[in-house]
């Protein structure tokens, strides 16, 4: 792993946030950051994107590790001081693994760099809720935490198929742009003015194509819709997070290869190739 220190400017830090307990349903996303890594360097295939960009050979491209948290209750300020940190240098953060709390402080985190933020997100759920279980920090409440901040220029959810009357509320009070999965074609594209943040769910897959997640959604993207979103995409990336993958509910690892294919192919996107 690289040390903290070592990134610089124009770099693309790789962290792992091994978080869970904001989850609503099961625990298990705080494994998935050992997982991921474990399928990205497991021999049966190699780091070079689809775009015929190796990886393996850049040297701006730094796994960083783990955050290690002092407790549980200042988990997610942790998160964000870190994500400011590695900003603050000049370099650029993709997050893996852990349940979706995690992106309220790295949207917040975000945001501080760059005004005006845009963010894409990809998944099942919206994500919306002003609380789940009593908790404002659940995995089902980054969003409203981050609209409520009002440094967010506009968010569009895409593959959404689980919208309830309240997060349906939640949407209109916030002008959150929704592509329900229903409505979502190979067509769709998306137009970005300014600084993009994406956030991709692994739920938002249909679960055959990504059964190890705690949410099985029937009716998702295949992978290869995802990934063709994502090469259609012409935007100013700035950073990206990917996040929910669940390896107790995984088969034979084919989700976590799945979570290793998107980081190699976000993690190229960040870096312009």
């Amino acid at each position: 792993m690289i040390r903290f220190h070592d990134i610089v400017k124009d770099d693309l830090a790789i962290l792992g946030l091994p978080l869970d307990h904001n989850s609503s349903y099961m625990t298990g996303p705080a494994l998935a950051p050992s997982r991921m890594r474990e399928a990205l360097h497991c021999g049966s295939a190699n780091l070079t994107s689809e775009s015929g960009f190796d990886l393996g050979m850049e040297p701006r491209w730094k796994d960083i590790g783990d955050l290690s948290f002092t407790n549980v209750e200042n988990s997610l300020d942790e998160i964000e001081q870190v994500a400011s940190d590695v900003l603050s240098r000049g370099a650029k953060l993709l997050s893996i693994g852990g349940d979706h709390s995690v992106s309220g402080p790295l949207i917040r985190a975000h945001t501080k760099t760059y005004p005006g933020l845009n963010i894409l997100h990809f998944d099942a759920h919206s994500d919306l809720y002003d609380e789940m279980d009593g908790n404002r920090n659940s995995h089902a409440c980054p969003f409203a935490r981050a609209m409520e901040t009002g440094q967010v220029k506009r968010l569009v959810q895409v593959g959404i198929r689980t919208l309830n009357k309240h997060q349906k509320e939640q949407a209109e009070r916030f002008g959150v742009e929704i592509i329900a999965m229903k409505d979502w074609s190979t067509e769709v594209l998306f137009d970005f003015d300014g600084p993009l943040y994406l956030s991709i769910d692994l739920d938002v897959l249909d679960p055959a194509f990504a059964p190890g997640v705690s949410h099985h959604e029937p009716g998702g993207m295949s992978v290869r819709d995802l990934l063709n979103s994502l090469y259609k995409l012409n935007a100013d990336l700035i950073g990206a997070d990917i996040v929910e993958l669940n390896p107790h509910r995984d088969l034979v690892g084919m989700t976590a290869m799945v979570a290793a294919k998107l980081t190699k192919e976000v993690s190229a996107k960040l870096l312009g190739k």
